[in-house]
């Protein structure tokens, strides 16, 4: 299985992720990118050029790219009310399938994707920030017991807005995304858009990888309702735990976008233990650490990550040529309490009031 080389196909370019993770692929050793598809072939073009994907590997019918190019492996970044559709199409020609985040638009969605995957194939979610080296190097110390069992955890979440970058980051102008806004999948709601859909997942799925898979009792809250929007840009988020609280925010329309310069708050996690704290920002190449023993708030370096964990396409292709189950943020396991988390809190913000977890 070392030597196998992978094929790898991309389907559905819904959002702009698809770029990078195509990169990951193509700078992989033992993967080619053998199709990608797309029924606006326009937004194939970046990909296409940047990666020099062959013209005649590129289809505007999945089942065509399916049928000629037989993957192994297909990425899809569909819009997020679209995961089970795109994952119920895709699934029957027995590839592995790679998900870009959030899982799903909801619990029940989510389900379904499960279930259409077989025990033979590996079906991942994708959440970017699995891969940051700080909070990497965070989990590390949480999980080896550095500040004692883990009580609360606070995340905040977010950046100027999904249209104000593309692929590898590239920036865009005022003119651009004001061009798109309207038509853009990210500001309509039965699309599954708003900044609730977009983010929280991302702090409820590591917060239960930093809790060590524990889950919520109940979930509390609020989202602004801006005007001539039909979807939020800000939502405060609160899960009771038997152990504690802990808080998960999201923001479009953040001052900066957190990898070029951090805004106020920093996008990040703080994490409190029995024993101490840690906090650990987006991109930041470092930890700050709090402990009894040395209670001064105190940096601790996060290295880059090592093979296999520098993205995604790599780690994939690492458990498949091993046989070994994904674990982390990636895993279905933890991505569905992530999941379960996110549907409560859609719930609340829609009545006004805490529901409890099923």
């Amino acid at each position: 299985m070392k030597s196998k080389r992978w094929k790898i196909a991309g389907i559905n370019f819904d959002h702009f992720h698809m770029g990078d993770l195509l990169r990951f692929a193509a700078e992989h050793p033992r993967a080619e990118i053998v199709g990608v598809s797309d029924e606006k072939p326009e937004r194939m073009e970046e990909a296409i050029h940047k990666l020099g994907i062959p013209r005649e590997r590129s289809f505007t019918d999945y089942r065509k790219c399916l049928e000629q190019t037989k993957p192994d492996v297909v990425i899809l970044c569909p819009a997020a009310s679209k995961h089970g559709e795109w994952v119920k199409k895709v699934a029957p020609s027995g590839a592995h399938i790679m998900v870009e985040k959030p899982f799903a638009a909801s619990l029940k969605e989510a389900d379904t994707m499960i279930a259409a995957v077989s025990r033979r194939q590996t079906l991942m979610i994708n959440w970017p920030l699995q891969w940051v080296q700080s909070h990497r190097k965070a989990h590390e110390l949480a999980a080896g017991g550095h500040i004692g069992d883990v009580l609360n955890v606070w995340h905040f979440g977010g950046n100027r807005g999904p249209l104000w970058h593309g692929a590898d980051k590239d920036e865009k102008t005022h003119a651009q995304v004001a061009r798109e806004k309207p038509d853009s999948w990210f500001y309509k709601k039965a699309h599954g858009g708003g900044s609730l859909l977009d983010y929280l997942g991302y702090g409820t799925t590591l917060c239960t990888w930093y809790q060590g898979g524990r889950r919520p009792i109940e979930v509390t809250a609020a989202v602004d309702e801006p005007k001539g929007l039909e979807v939020d840009e800000h939502s405060i988020v609160v899960a009771r735990y038997a152990h504690g609280l802990s808080k998960y925010e999201t923001r479009w329309g953040a001052f900066t976008d957190p990898w070029t310069i951090q805004p106020q708050p920093k996008c990040g996690f703080v994490i409190a233990g029995t024993e101490g704290t840690i906090s650990t920002y987006d991109y930041d190449d470092y930890v700050t650490v709090q402990t009894r023993k040395k209670p001064q708030p105190h940096r601790i370096a996060a290295p880059a990550p090592s093979a296999p964990n520098q993205n995604p396409a790599q780690y994939l292709l690492h458990c498949l040529d091993r046989g070994t189950p994904l674990e982390g943020p990636v895993s279905l396991k933890i991505s569905r309490i992530g999941q379960e988390i996110v549907d409560a809190a859609v719930r609340s913000a829609k009545l006004k009031r805490t529901v409890r977890l099923d």
